[in-house]
């Protein structure tokens, strides 16, 4: 019986990681600061400086920004924010970007209004918009998380400052009691009234833009490519739903998803397939809100060890949960669920992070490939053996290696995916 302080703490976690957000969340955390910091401007601005650390510029700069009428990058999210945003909607800041919001943002950035200067920093999520306008000045820093404000001054004056251990992490919760077995007892025990409204606004949200992906005009349209090309079943349909979801987001779709772990690809890749499955399969709908908390809760969990963003795609981590959760769904063991988790990091930990783009789309795909079979596998008692490769005998130590490699192992990596996609390598341009 898990304890009712930490079934509070874990209701606490889903309650600030399943949040809305339009579009891919990078550029929509500029945008963010970017509308925060005009109204401690007090005016439109007439400059605006993006100083960003390399994981936001790899991120930002090959996704559609939604409500912008087809525009990219770094700039027209300042931009679009600064004069255009409610920052009041957090990360549904564009929702109600209208057209003349829109003209003004193509007319700052004809006029070369908005630059972006590389902010060399350890901290992969940090990033400092700097306004200018009317003789006077703003700057918003942020780190850790899309919307950790620490600090926000007006004319070189601080304004606000936070301090202490929520500046440092961006998050209020305590994720210490997090491991494999809490998140299933607390998923088996937690009173459904609790969590309810968490899971059909996920179920909502995330579904409309999976089916808005299927039918709409976005990328390459691998959803439907999926569907149609691979043989009709469960599997494909999953793969096909989440894919488009992707897809339609990273492509400028203006429809909201809910995030986990401040991604909303991470937010479809853990959701969309056990919804599908558990329609498909015909799955009272409160088993399905129980796991959709273990894969939320799990999904996060393998998120503390790897961080908001690095170079390990974090499509495998939230596969990985939906897969082990559908394993819970369908009564599975303990034993089995950590066999589906550990034959998923044994068959695909390397696949890389090279920016937000509609190609995470197919990543998702791939990922959600690869943990079914490790579903399969498990529910048929079969396992990797631990310390066959990187696996370990515990699922969260081998999830914690997995969080080792993509944070420390994989630090330099990022490094040299950022001077490429920047067209440096060996110091000269390509």
């Amino acid at each position: 019986m898990l304890k009712k302080e930490l079934q509070d703490e874990f209701i606490n976690i889903l309650r600030e990681e399943l949040v809305p957000a339009m579009g891919c969340t990078e550029p929509i955390a500029l945008a963010y600061a970017a509308a925060k910091g005009r109204e401690v401007l007090g005016c439109e601005p007439e400059r605006i400086t993006a100083k960003c650390s390399g994981n936001m510029i790899k991120n930002v700069r090959c996704v559609t920004i939604p409500n912008s009428g087809g525009l990219t990058g770094i700039e027209t999210a300042c931009a679009l924010g600064a004069v255009a945003g409610n920052a009041a909607a957090g990360m549904e800041v564009l929702e109600h970007v209208d057209d003349a919001g829109r003209e003004k943002t193509r007319e700052l950035l004809k006029n070369g209004c908005c630059k972006v200067e590389f902010l060399d920093s350890e901290i992969p999520l940090h990033f400092v918009i700097e306004l200018f306008g009317d003789d006077h000045s703003a700057a918003v820093e942020v780190r850790h998380t899309h919307t950790n404000i620490i600090s926000v001054k007006r004319d070189g004056q601080v304004v606000f400052e936070k301090a202490g251990e929520f500046a440092e992490k961006g998050y209020s919760t305590d994720r210490s009691g997090l491991t494999l077995e809490a998140i299933r007892d607390f998923a088996d025990e937690v009173e459904l009234n609790c969590i309810r409204d968490i899971f059909e606004r996920q179920i909502r949200y995330n579904m409309d833009i999976a089916y808005e992906g299927i039918s709409g005009d976005y990328g390459l349209g691998i959803g439907r490519v999926i569907r149609e090309s691979y043989a009709d079943g469960i599997v494909t349909r999953m793969k096909a739903y989440a894919a488009a979801a992707s897809e339609a987001r990273m492509g400028g779709c203006d429809m909201p998803v809910i995030i986990n772990s401040g991604s909303g690809n991470q937010g479809i890749a853990s959701s969309v397939p056990v919804i599908v499955y558990a329609r498909e399969k015909n799955i009272p709908t409160q088993r399905l809100y129980r796991a959709l908390a273990f894969s939320g809760l799990l999904t996060i969990y393998q998120k503390e060890f790897i961080g908001k963003l690095s170079a390990f795609c974090g499509a495998v981590s939230a596969s990985c949960a939906s897969a082990a959760a559908i394993t819970y769904m369908t009564g599975g063991t303990l034993s089995q669920i950590k066999a589906t988790i550990d034959n998923t990091l044994a068959n695909i930990p390397g696949i890389i992070c090279d920016g937000a783009k509609i190609s995470c789309a197919a990543k998702i795909a791939s990922s959600l490939d690869a943990s079914m079979m490790a579903h399969h596998l498990a529910m048929q008692n079969k396992e990797y053996e631990a310390y066959t490769g990187i696996l370990k005998e515990d699922a969260g130590e081998t999830i914690s290696c997995i969080g080792y490699i993509g944070k420390v192992g994989m630090h330099q990596t990022d490094k040299e995916i950022i001077k490429m996609m920047l067209g440096v390598r060996d110091g000269k341009q390509d």
